[in-house]
């Protein structure tokens, strides 16, 4: 096995490359995981994984071998330096990034159902993530993003714990978007306040698709404009509004527990 002794290393500095730099990470086409859950992930569900370092006491699994390029071990030293967290999980990997472009069509999940999430312009990566992994949890069909944070930042991968290897997630244009719900015969709900907005729990959220704004301005004018109705979470009224992951999380939540 190879041992990594210089933090001056090529794939060492490829590493902290694709931490860093969303550029890097679009040239090169791969992005870089941190910790045996993602690992764990991403062997269970077949991802490319291309480069991996690790410290002792955190061998990879077994069934890795000849299955990844290139695989070397690493001091505690050499792993900070390369680490994207602050108190690193002794694996670090690059895999190959996903082909996030939209289907030509959405299909129904086995029961029927295509439900979906939109997020418009969601801009903080451990916000992303974290209604990745909420969409999943509560079975949304797919997720969908207009320009959003990065998919591969290092914090979108943590923050989402592996949903980005076994979900479907795909950028799009508010053009493709608008195509994919006519095609597939979806009404599109913005989580917005306007003249035809509906409390959540009056309208029918078994086929959808659910948007939800970024986390300073809500939905942009473009996507409120293409929204058929616009649906409210009743809270307390002193309170003016939620964080973009929690909003998310209700909504997802109201339109699944009919379902679970």
């Amino acid at each position: 096995m190879e041992v990594i002794t210089s933090k001056a290393n090529p794939l060492c500095v490829h590493f902290r490359k694709l931490a860093s730099s969303r550029s890097y990470r679009e040239e090169t086409g791969e992005f870089l995981c941190d910790s045996p859950k993602l690992l764990r992930e991403a062997v269970q569900w077949g991802a490319d994984i291309r480069a991996l370092l690790y410290t002792g006491g955190t061998e990879p699994p077994p069934e890795l071998e000849g299955r990844v390029p290139r695989m070397a071990e690493a001091g505690e030293a050499v792993m900070r330096s390369v680490s994207p967290m602050e108190t690193p999980q002794g694996v670090v990997f690059s895999c190959a990034s996903p082909d996030y472009a939209p289907p030509e069509r959405l299909e129904p999940d086995a029961a029927g159902r295509l439900r979906l999430l939109v997020l418009d312009g969601v801009q903080d990566p451990g916000n992303v993530g974290t209604i990745l992994r909420t969409a999943d949890a509560f079975g949304a069909r797919a997720v969908l993003l207009p320009g959003c944070a990065d998919l591969n930042n290092p914090k979108t991968l943590r923050a989402g714990m592996g949903v980005h290897f076994r979900t479907a997630i795909y950028r799009c244009t508010l053009a493709e978007l608008t195509a994919l719900l006519k095609e597939a015969g979806l009404p599109l709900y913005g989580a917005a306040l306007r003249d035809d907005t509906a409390d959540v729990r009056a309208v029918d959220l078994g086929c959808c698709a659910m948007a939800v704004g970024s986390e300073g301005r809500g939905l942009s004018a473009e996507v409120l404009a293409a929204c058929d109705k616009t649906i409210r979470i009743p809270m307390d009224p002193r309170c003016e509004s939620l964080n973009a992951a929690s909003a998310a999380s209700v909504l997802l939540w109201e339109a699944a527990r009919g379902d679970l």
